[in-house]
């Protein structure tokens, strides 16, 4: 028997800064009170914008919808590298950062566009032999990674005052926004680390569109259903 809160289908959620994918699904489900909720597509702590948050059968969809390309906005900073490659690691050197103007930056980053194989950071939640690469390098492991075939569509710079630049970034799935700073840093010469990042949008779902947990839980039943996009709707191709 189905009770009489239980919904379905996708609901786009705006995730704030600070908290992981899972702390959000942990608050709509409940929210929504219920168990059978999960996301299509993790966010670090650090990054805010689109989590695809999967309701009921919807969660059926989780591997077509984690497969959408994805695009983003964020800050590098030049000149310290982090074992996290982001601002929330512990920095692992400072370097003075070279005297760049913005279409050096640029031409660097247009290195970065197409088709390449990208090396997981070990601050990852990649599991060998069962065990999170995070855990190991907790430990101070450092583990061989196998590189992951990924594609950079765009990378553009919107703004830069040193030792910041601003970017936008449309990308495959399984892209780690954190290395892409980080191996910029180094081709620079001067190191760099992803210092705010903010998804906005999953192909053609967009952060426009989302809600915020605040606003979800502010909401009434019929409020909840009419953010809710139906299963057919997400991912029409797709029979459930």
């Amino acid at each position: 028997m189905v009770e009489k809160n239980e919904y379905e289908g996708v609901l786009l959620i705006d995730k704030p800064v600070g908290i992981t994918s899972h702390d959000v699904v942990d608050r709509v489900r409940r929210i929504l009170r219920m168990k059978r909720i999960g996301h299509a597509g993790t966010l670090d702590p650090l990054a805010t914008g689109l989590l695809i948050i999967l309701v009921g059968k919807a969660t059926k969809l989780s591997q077509y919808l984690m497969s959408l390309d994805k695009e983003y906005e964020g800050t590098i900073t030049l000149g310290a590298t982090t074992d996290s490659q982001d601002a929330d690691g512990e920095v692992l050197s400072r370097r003075p950062v070279p005297e760049l103007a913005p279409a050096d930056l640029q031409t660097a980053m247009n290195g970065f566009v197409g088709d390449q194989y990208q090396t997981p950071p070990m601050h990852s939640a990649i599991k060998v032999a069962g065990v999170p690469l995070y855990k190991m390098a907790r430990k101070g492991k450092t583990i061989e990674r196998e590189p992951r075939f990924i594609r950079i569509a765009s990378f553009s710079l919107h703004q830069f005052q040193t030792p910041e630049l601003t970017f936008s970034l449309r990308c495959s799935k399984g892209t780690y926004v954190r290395t892409i700073a980080h191996d910029l840093g180094e081709k620079l010469g001067c190191g760099g680390h992803l210092s705010a990042l903010r998804r906005t949008a999953s192909d053609r779902f967009h952060v426009r569109d989302a809600v915020t947990l605040e606003t979800l839980g502010s909401l009434d039943e019929a409020g909840i259903r009419d953010r809710l996009i139906a299963p057919h709707d997400a991912a029409p191709s797709l029979v459930l």
